[in-house]
């Protein structure tokens, strides 16, 4: 039943590390995902950062382990590109240097891999009769799926399609 003057449930900082601790183990959580999540419990932003210390202590919560895991799972499942990716965990609040750390997981050959199938599959759904406009929608999708133009135009030639005059 929904009730909704209901206040969210407080906790003290030692039930509210029980809590976090489950949560962050359950799978790879942010520094600013967790700190939402404790501000949540009603914990000041003190009591947070103590928490969140003693999380990282204990390897519950390590940033460039999450970026690692979420280049990994954005890549090969989503077939994400690296700009995408990137974009992606700078929003999430991640430092450059976790962010390179976990860029460190794509394999070129995989990357491009990913990228040619991409191509191939949108191209057999892509309805559009000239060639240029084709060509054009192509590269639309897979700029969204964040390659980068230069691999696009690569992997656009190697796959037969006409390039465009201004290019």
């Amino acid at each position: 039943m929904y009730q909704p003057d209901k206040k969210p449930k407080t906790y003290t900082p030692g039930e509210a590390l029980h809590k976090i601790a489950a949560f962050c183990a359950y799978q790879e959580r942010t520094f600013k995902e967790t700190e939402s999540k404790l501000r949540g419990y009603g914990l000041t932003e003190d009591e947070a950062g103590e928490i969140i210390i003693k999380l990282s202590r204990e390897n519950l919560l390590d940033e460039e382990r999450y970026a690692r895991s979420y280049v990994r799972g954005h890549y090969r499942q989503k077939k994400w590109g690296r700009r995408r990716i990137t974009q992606e965990l700078k929003q999430k609040g991640l430092s450059d240097y976790c962010i390179k750390a976990g860029m460190k997981e794509i394999d070129g050959d995989e990357y491009y891999q990913n990228l040619t199938d991409l191509l191939e599959k949108k191209d057999a759904q892509e309805k559009e009769p000239n060639p240029r406009k084709r060509r054009l929608k192509l590269t639309q999708y897979l700029t969204l799926k964040g390659y980068e133009s230069d691999l696009i135009r690569m992997a656009l030639d190697d796959l037969g399609k006409i390039p465009d005059e201004d290019e």
